[in-house]
């Protein structure tokens, strides 16, 4: 070898060769900075918040989604990548998602499968030779990413197409009890109400329609409180009459 501008043998017969092996922590960064699992990740990241906006209160998701989102970011700045390919990736997740609450008959999830597949070939700008993401895993996350799309978009077409449930059909019919003067209870819940006949607190009554939130209702037993069956006028106690002695014609 040239030292210090001077050439030297090194004699290496006699050495001893130690071995110095990565601690977990290089081998789990070589496992994140892998580029097929910093495309894995990103995808997870991205659906998980994904689904944790779109249905708030599950937490594990949006978590989920966050340390998978935050790995992958990691990666990618420790990878030589193409910005247009990352580009094209979010592109392409965007309009899949796009598909997804606001179809388009197909055009938007066609169109992001394909940006995202170019996008993830181009993601990689380097020359050494199976550095990249294989073409097989890019297939399979273009084919899982447009099932996921192309589901949602079915589930949500199905949902417009089921009829309307009106409210009112949900209350009219059902049985209450009156709790104050203008209100009742309806299946557990405080209505304003209103009626021709006069009502009574703890009174059962019956809905029978409804306007906003004002409900009409009428006696549960269909007899108004102010129109009770008559009475039967009470019998007549006449006192007899004691006969009276006739007169006679006084002389």
């Amino acid at each position: 070898v040239v030292a210090a501008g001077a050439s030297r043998t090194l004699r290496t017969a006699q050495a001893s060769v130690v071995e110095l092996e990565p601690d977990w922590r290089y081998r789990l960064l070589a496992v994140l900075t892998e580029p097929s699992v910093a495309l894995i990740l990103m995808m997870i990241g991205i659906y998980g918040l994904i689904f944790e906006f779109s249905t708030p209160g599950m937490v594990l998701p949006g978590v989920a989604g966050a340390i998978c989102l935050l790995l992958a970011l990691f990666a990618l700045q420790m990878l030589p990548i193409n910005y247009a390919g990352l580009a094209l990736i979010a592109l392409g997740i965007g309009c899949m998602v796009a598909e997804a609450f606001l179809p388009s008959f197909g055009a938007l999830g066609l169109g992001g499968i394909v940006a995202f597949a170019l996008g993830a070939v181009m993601l990689i700008d380097t020359d050494i030779p199976g550095f990249g993401v294989p073409l097989w895993m890019i297939g399979t996350l273009s084919l899982a990413a447009a099932a996921l799309s192309f589901g949602v978009s079915a589930a949500a077409v199905r949902a417009r197409r089921q009829p309307a449930v009106i409210a009112d059909t949900r209350v009219v019919g059902n049985a209450g009890r009156i709790i104050d003067d203008g209100w009742a209870e309806v299946q557990g819940e405080r209505w304003r109400v209103r009626s021709a006949a006069p009502l009574q607190t703890g009174q059962a009554v019956r809905v029978t329609g409804r306007q906003g939130l004002v409900l009409d209702v009428e006696p549960a037993d269909g007899v108004p409180m102010d129109e009770s069956p008559a009475r039967p006028p009470p019998p007549s106690s006449t006192s007899p009459t004691s006969p009276t002695s006739p007169q006679g014609d006084r002389p």
